[in-house]
């Protein structure tokens, strides 16, 4: 049997630049960074 694939993903957001960052560097400085979930294209059939 397949895996499913994940219909959702994190990514991390720098607030001020609006510039992609690793999540765990967003988790780590929540003051000037967010972490995102967004839906994935063509995810799950």
């Amino acid at each position: 049997m397949a895996r499913k694939r994940a219909v959702t993903t994190q990514v991390g957001r720098d607030a001020k630049t609006g510039r992609f960052i690793p999540v765990t560097g967003a988790k780590r400085r929540k003051s000037i960074a967010v972490v995102e979930t967004i839906k994935r294209k063509g995810a799950a059939k």
